[in-house]
């Protein structure tokens, strides 16, 4: 049985995360912003068991609350075996349409919520001599992402950030993965810009993900794959098929990567006008 915890539980890839390892026996902390909302999923899934899930509120950006959630969910267990930094949210809109509230945005939660949990969590697990620290970022951590690039830019950062962790955590005993999905079916898709001026690519997303991967990856399907990955402590965790054949594309020719972001801006472009 393993003590983890999970960031953004309440929905989406957070809750199919939780509800795997709840599966499999495990104890979870899972938090988010909607306290409903996650303390309705921690009940379920613990009464689903055979683990237990309890909630918290926890919003990512406040670094001190990340830490004390962390140090709490050590104080109670005696330890902390893995965690999920996945709380996340979609910013999206061409750049002459978005403001700094949305880069703000975006960075706070994306990015400075993962360094917070990284922040929090690391130094546990260096203490303990073991645990496994997961960030989730995006394949648009990989390859470039148009209409978006507060989020790509964030994602990025997540990808870069969890490499070089992992390299200095490997002689310590901790590990740390990156998860990198493609586009999957989630609330996601459907609260672009939350809390802030929309755009028609914020209010679309879920069509325009549709229009670039037309088989959306279903939040389950990338749980198992993630915990997969967790089990052969990947560095990276690319899902699903078609996005690690467009991670491989970029990889080989980052220029046809970029044209390809290009033929999907102009065709964007063409339907917003």
């Amino acid at each position: 049985m393993s003590v983890v915890v999970v960031t953004g539980g309440a929905s989406g890839i957070g809750r199919a995360l939780a509800a795997a390892l709840v599966a499999r026996g495990d104890t979870v902390a899972i938090s988010d912003l909607d306290g409903d909302r996650v303390a309705e999923v921690a009940e379920a899934l613990t009464e689903h068991g055979p683990g237990k899930a309890y909630a918290a509120v926890l919003d990512v950006a406040d670094a001190e609350a990340v830490a004390d959630h962390y140090q709490s969910v050590k104080a109670d267990h005696g330890r902390l075996d893995l965690v999920f930094n996945n709380a996340g949210i979609a910013v999206g809109g061409l750049a002459e349409e978005l403001t700094l509230d949305h880069w703000n945005r975006a960075l706070d939660v994306n990015l400075r919520g993962v360094v917070h949990g990284v922040h929090a969590a690391y130094p546990i697990m260096l203490e303990q001599g073991y645990g496994h620290i997961a960030n989730t970022a995006s394949l648009a951590g990989l390859v470039p992402m148009p209409m978006g690039i507060p989020y790509t830019a964030s994602k990025f950062a997540v990808v870069g950030l969890s490499l070089a962790l992992r390299a200095e955590a490997a002689g310590r005993g901790v590990k740390v993965s990156v998860i990198c999905p493609g586009f999957v079916d989630t609330p996601l898709l459907t609260t672009g810009n939350p809390g802030l001026p929309q755009t028609e690519m914020s209010k679309n997303i879920r069509t325009f993900a549709k229009q670039a991967q037309p088989r959306l990856y279903s939040a389950e399907a990338l749980a198992k794959d993630v915990l997969h990955g967790i089990r052969r402590n990947k560095a990276l965790i690319v899902a699903p098929a078609s996005g690690r054949a467009a991670w491989r594309a970029a990889r080989l020719s980052p220029g046809g990567a970029v044209r390809a972001a290009r033929i999907a801006v102009a065709r964007y472009r063409r339907q917003v006008e």
